[in-house]
């Protein structure tokens, strides 16, 4: 039988699971997209993501310039 998981503690299992990715040297733009799929989150959700990675994008976005 399917376990089913509370939303907020998808969000936050999410969140983990990039801060990893970033700690091993992985690309944000990338684990958020990925991060969208592994834990089934709708497009609000990983617009939420972004918003909550925003400063980060930004510095991206300026190395690549």
């Amino acid at each position: 039988m399917a376990t089913i998981v509370p939303q907020s503690e998808l969000h936050r299992k999410a969140v983990e699971w990039i801060s990893r990715g970033l700690q091993e040297g992985k690309d944000l733009r990338a684990l958020i997209a990925e991060a969208g799929m592994r834990f089934n989150m709708s497009p609000l959700d990983v617009e939420a993501l972004e918003r909550l990675y925003k400063d980060d994008l930004l510095k991206l976005k300026g190395t690549r310039s």
